[in-house]
């Protein structure tokens, strides 16, 4: 198995040596089709302008047209073409890919290829153009059978074989009602071993999960993750299949969605991308850098409050960073748990209340361990190398022992219930409660830890 492992064909590099061997076009096109069109898609930017040529006029439109699916940057590769041919590879296209690649192009040439598409496709892109980019419309695909319920069997294989020519998404068949409303679905399996004597009503699932078009993305993403299926139907407001959601349409909206909430984590508005300028860069992140700015400042203030604590007890500022760092660590993985956790629209309140206890139990238990840890390592310190008395070393690692303890408890706490509060008032908690809690838990740390010193230390110990 290791061996298989370490001797993995590279097929990018196989494929570049056969379109650079010099074989006949039709030999070429045989020894294609064996690989797989995304193996083929890493391999263009490897080959060089005439080599890409060569190979766009060795294999048809419909198979350039799967490989174009899987460019980052079609505009690239679609400008070696004649206007002509690159229209009818866009046609060719789901009508999902084809917008994901009229998206990457000028708008001069953008215009030009719609001019030359023909109207059917022209109403697909347009159709899911019509859709916001947050709207489950927005990511469907045309690309589906759809069959009548009063039909034969013989006469549901004969549509199922007509319309396969346009579009191969076929593992699941939907069926509309004489009205035209969505009816159900009947697994291709089913169909295939059906009796020809059989209802096409006995194969039928009435029950078949669906999303509506205009559904954001963010609502409907647990339960198109909840159904294993191939497809998914999208209906309009009049019930009306108008698109399916495919397997891999949900593997990417999944993995937009998680790179958004990361961005948003981190206090922009979106995900970064490589190519973005200087300007889009700023924009996303200066807003809520500037609100966290008035958010440090309230910090410094409240810091100010205990100068006179400071002023008695300088060496305490020395393990401050102890206390905001360790607090601040706690309440942004209670922070994350809450975030994934709040992703279920089922999540009931007391499931909730039950979680934020859960959350301060776990940061009380590792808040009293590491307390312990940090008073015994902190006096050992001052003890051993500030040559500080063990009751006055003791006293100050004790202080920070007992404000690291309260600060990762009351942190934990903030880290589950803010993002709570804002799911409960329908703001975004992956943006808001990100850039804050790590403010707020400062805030927290600060209060805590000086808090503890003029109580303990001052008041109580009498140290200053």
């Amino acid at each position: 198995m290791e061996n298989e492992v370490l001797n993995k064909p590279d097929y990018i590099k196989e494929l570049v040596g056969l379109i650079r061997g010099g074989m006949d076009r039709s030999q070429l096109a045989k020894e294609l089709a064996n690989y797989h069109d995304n193996d083929i898609s890493n391999a263009l930017d490897e080959l060089s302008s005439d080599e890409r040529k060569i190979l766009y006029h060795t294999l048809g439109d419909e198979r350039i047209s799967e490989i174009f699916a899987y460019l980052d940057d079609p505009g690239r590769y679609l400008g070696e073409l004649e206007l002509e041919r690159a229209a009818d590879i866009i046609e060719n296209m789901d009508a999902d890919d084809a917008v994901d690649v009229l998206e990457e192009i000028d708008e001069a040439t953008r215009r030009q290829l719609i001019e030359l598409i023909d109207e059917e496709s022209k109403e697909d892109i347009k159709l899911i153009c019509s859709y916001e980019e947050d709207e489950i419309g927005s990511k469907m695909t045309t690309n589906f059978i759809e069959i009548g319920k009063s039909l034969t069997i013989k006469q549901a294989m004969r549509s199922l074989i007509a319309q396969a020519e346009e579009n191969d998404n076929i593992s699941t068949l939907f069926v509309k009602d004489d009205d035209g409303t969505f009816y159900g679905a009947i697994d291709l399996k089913d169909l295939i071993v059906a009796r020809n004597y059989m209802s096409l009503e006995n194969l039928i699932t009435h029950s078949f999960p669906y999303v509506r078009d205009h559904e954001t993305i963010s609502d409907c993403i647990e339960r198109l993750k909840d159904y294993a299926e191939d497809s998914i139907p999208v209906l309009n407001d009049k019930n009306e299949l108008i698109g399916v959601i495919t397997a891999q349409d949900i593997v990417e909206v999944v993995d937009d969605e998680l790179g958004d909430d990361y961005a948003k984590l981190a206090g922009m508005s979106e995900e970064a991308e490589l190519e973005e300028s200087l300007a889009e860069s700023i924009k996303k992140r200066l807003p809520w850098l500037i609100v966290l700015l008035g958010l440090s400042m309230c910090v410094s203030t409240v810091t100010s409050l205990f100068e006179g604590v400071i002023a008695q007890l300088a060496i305490i500022v020395s393990f401050q960073s102890v206390i905001l760092g360790m607090s601040g660590n706690v309440g942004t993985q209670s922070l994350a748990v809450t975030i994934r956790l709040l992703m279920d629209e089922n999540l009931e309140t007391r499931q909730k209340i039950g979680m934020i206890f859960r959350e301060m139990r776990i940061g009380f238990s590792n808040g009293l361990i590491l307390g312990i840890l940090s008073f015994a390592f902190i006096g050992g310190y001052l003890c051993l190398l500030k040559d500080k008395s063990p009751q006055y070393a003791f006293a100050i690692s004790l202080c920070a022992g007992i404000a690291l303890l309260m600060a990762m408890t009351i942190s934990s706490i903030v880290g589950t219930s803010v993002p709570m509060f804002f799911k409960k008032i329908n703001v975004d908690p992956a943006v808001a409660s990100g850039p804050l809690i790590t403010t707020v838990n400062d805030l927290i740390g600060v209060v805590t830890y000086y808090g503890v010193a003029w109580l303990l230390l001052i008041n109580f110990l009498h140290l200053g």
